[in-house]
């Protein structure tokens, strides 16, 4: 089968968008992966397909879906979102600058800058433990103000047996949902942690029934952070837009960080806003940043 796609990249984080608003593709987990395979394929960190908007979900304009590297379909996706507004204005799919698409969490309302970077409403963060979902069985939380980090702890006997000795000790973690789980770590240098080799240990933690995306935070001031992210299902990416607004708003929370943070990814920039400072809690995520077409073509996708 031959299909048309288009590599895109926000802020590092790279992604194969697929038309299915005129038809289903219907690929199988085992396509998806042969698509973001770097070395077989056309090679993106997660597959994006944009579909018309579901029968009877009044103001939304789109959906779309989003497969992991490893075939596997996730929740959010910001970098992605970004992505998403670009080509569906770039394709003609639509003139408006202001778009609301459903994805699996719920209802995105992305937005056009002038400048031409993209501003995504991320919805409002989740600390809720059951639907982030966490399990704390057999854990004991510190509390920091109002709220709390998690003592993560490693079973040697399962881990990954490459993994240093050293990686094994307890890791805190503030942990929250942002459409997908997030356990965000604090480090004094972001180039010099254990990002590939302490990553698959979080990611495959058992307190995380659906997996968590880890992410590894270095506070620069208050309105700015370095920020390293392994993900679930793709392993380490130059971004991830959702690591990001989980890395603000674990900051924030726990009185580090302003209300508006510059982010540096080793793809680029992201600006991430949220009110709760303020104590609303309640409050949704904006994200910031650029989405960009690479290039354009056709590929046959094995049967």
């Amino acid at each position: 089968m031959r299909i048309r796609f288009t590599k895109m990249q926000g802020a590092g984080n790279d992604f194969v968008v697929l038309d299915e608003t005129r038809g289903r593709l219907n690929l199988s987990a085992a396509q998806y992966r042969f698509l973001a395979d770097r070395h077989f394929g056309i090679g993106a960190d997660q597959i994006l397909t944009v579909r018309p908007a579901p029968a009877g979900s009044d103001g939304v304009d789109f959906e779309y879906v989003i497969h992991n590297a490893d075939g596997g379909e996730v929740e959010h996706c910001g970098n992605g979102a970004r992505c998403f507004v670009r080509y569906v204005r770039d394709k003609g799919l639509t003139t408006q600058d202001t778009i609301k698409v459903k994805v699996v969490g719920g209802v995105l309302e992305l937005r056009l800058r002038p400048d031409g970077r993209v501003t995504v409403d991320m919805g409002a963060p989740v600390f809720d433990l059951p639907r982030i979902p966490f399990d704390p069985a057999g854990l004991t939380p510190q509390i920091r103000g109002d709220w709390q980090v998690w003592p993560l702890v490693f079973d040697k006997n399962t881990a990954l047996p490459s993994v240093e000795r050293s990686l094994f000790a307890p890791v805190l973690v503030a942990i929250l949902s942002m459409g997908n789980p997030h356990a965000v770590q604090w480090v004094d240098d972001v180039d010099a942690a254990p990002v590939p080799t302490q990553g698959p240990l979080i990611e495959h933690h058992g307190a995380f029934p659906r997996r968590v995306n880890a992410g590894f935070v270095q506070v620069v001031s208050r309105s700015r952070i370095r920020l390293r992210v392994f993900e679930r299902g793709a392993g380490e990416t130059l971004a991830c837009g959702t690591g990001a607004c989980a890395a603000v708003v674990a900051g924030i929370r726990l009185g580090l960080l302003d209300a508006c943070v510059d982010v540096d990814t080793r793809g680029g920039p992201l600006t991430i806003e949220w009110d709760g400072a303020r104590g609303a809690l309640t409050a949704p995520v904006l994200m910031t940043g650029p989405a960009t077409t690479v290039f354009e073509g056709e590929i046959d996708i094995p049967e």
